[in-house]
């Protein structure tokens, strides 16, 4: 299936470019290793410095710490192409660039920059965003994860849940509570490297899909952490992590849209292949009414996707936006995984076909960066303001 690009977006010739070398990267180097990243729990490692290369880790950095500093729409571009080959590949690449790297580029001191950013940049370092915990997800302001002030020190004491490329990572985006009755005006952030005393990695979690993208707990006891850590300043760490997510929600949008178009392409090439009652079964209504479903909404959530990113990309508050694209495109993607396994009927539930991976990492995308029913709070609540 070729896809359409473009849409109502007139892009320029230089996101033209980025975006085909993106798809062509996507189809010749990631597509060919996708069945082994999900059967394997396979991490891509060789995949790694190519993407850095091409500037992909760097995405969102300014070209002074070595990064392509591209507009979040053609960044939104690149997520799509790499998940419609490969989402284990897409959100190495978008948790590395939306969760790890923005906040040190919107946050961080110059000596933050340039200590850590360039090695992130290239893909030298992976970073990860050690935000969720055991018994907290969405709701950030009952952190148990402590840090406390100590002879010039800050002292971190807690556990951390379910953090993507931590089992590879060499930074880390951190939230601890430092006063607790302040709720979530009592969090700070801070930047560390993930070599440091008394920090312990979990086993990686078995997971459901997006098996190649390792995920694991992070342990802190008494990591002792310095002034030149904290990000953002003292008791701002809320103000990060919002801001984070907020942009993280368009590259988990644009993850979605790659793998709605994953599984509508190898559902719609099955059915031209497979014949029943003598004729391909893309000739019955009942899997065209699947089809025409499908491609509805994967064009609607690319819309919403696309124009969240193209209002971040503009200064504008585009916050309800990336929450309805995140909302509208991993619902989305859930749909067109579970009607490319039908579509395939007894083929779609065997490994033999790519079908149920799609459907199983599709899943994700309305859980993680803020679940589908914080996604329809904060548009409300954003809708209610407006």
């Amino acid at each position: 299936m070729v896809w359409k690009d473009g849409f109502c977006f007139r892009l320029d010739d230089e996101t033209k470019m980025i975006q085909q070398t993106a798809r062509s990267f996507a189809e010749k180097k990631v597509l060919p290793l996708a069945a082994k990243i999900d059967a394997e729990h396979y991490f891509p490692k060789e995949l790694i410095p190519e993407l850095g290369n091409l500037g992909f880790m760097g995405a969102v950095v300014p070209e002074e710490y070595g990064g392509t500093n591209l507009p979040i729409l053609t960044y939104a571009l690149i997520v799509e192409e790499l998940a419609a080959a490969c989402a284990s590949t897409s959100i190495i690449v978008s948790a590395h660039n939306s969760l790890c790297l923005s906040p040190i580029v919107h946050f961080g001191t110059t000596e933050q920059k340039e200590k850590f950013l360039p090695q992130l940049a290239t893909g030298a370092h992976i970073g990860c965003f050690a935000l969720s915990e055991p018994g907290t997800g969405s709701d950030a302001a009952a952190l148990s994860c402590t840090v406390k002030k100590k002879n010039g020190e800050y002292v971190i004491q807690g556990t951390k849940n379910w953090i993507t490329n931590a089992p590879v990572s060499d930074v880390c985006i951190l939230f601890a509570m430092m006063e607790p009755e302040k709720g979530n005006k009592g969090i700070c952030a801070f930047v560390h490297e993930m070599n440091l005393p008394g920090i312990t990695v979990g086993k990686k979690e078995e997971k459901l899909g997006i098996c190649g993208s390792p995920t694991a707990s992070i342990t802190y006891d008494d990591v002792k952490l310095g002034k030149e850590h904290l990000l953002g300043g003292e008791l701002e760490g809320f103000k990060v992590a919002m801001h984070t997510l907020n942009g993280g929600r368009i590259g988990v949008a644009a993850q979605a849209v790659g793998i709605a178009r994953a599984a509508l392409r190898d559902a719609l090439e099955y059915a031209k292949e497979r014949k029943t009652f003598g004729k391909p079964i893309v000739a019955h209504q009942s899997i065209q009414n699947y089809l025409a479903d499908m491609v509805t909404r994967v064009d609607a959530a690319r819309y919403l996707t696309l124009g969240a990113a193209a209002m971040k990309d503009r200064g504008e508050d585009y916050s309800r936006q990336a929450a309805m694209a995140k909302l509208f495109a991993s619902e989305a993607a859930m749909e067109a995984g579970v009607k490319g396994v039908q579509i395939h009927g007894g083929y779609g539930y065997v490994r033999e076909y790519p079908a149920e991976r799609h459907m199983r990492d599709a899943k994700i995308t309305e859980i993680y960066e803020g679940t589908s029913e914080i996604q329809r709070l904060v548009i409300a609540a954003r809708l209610a303001s407006e």
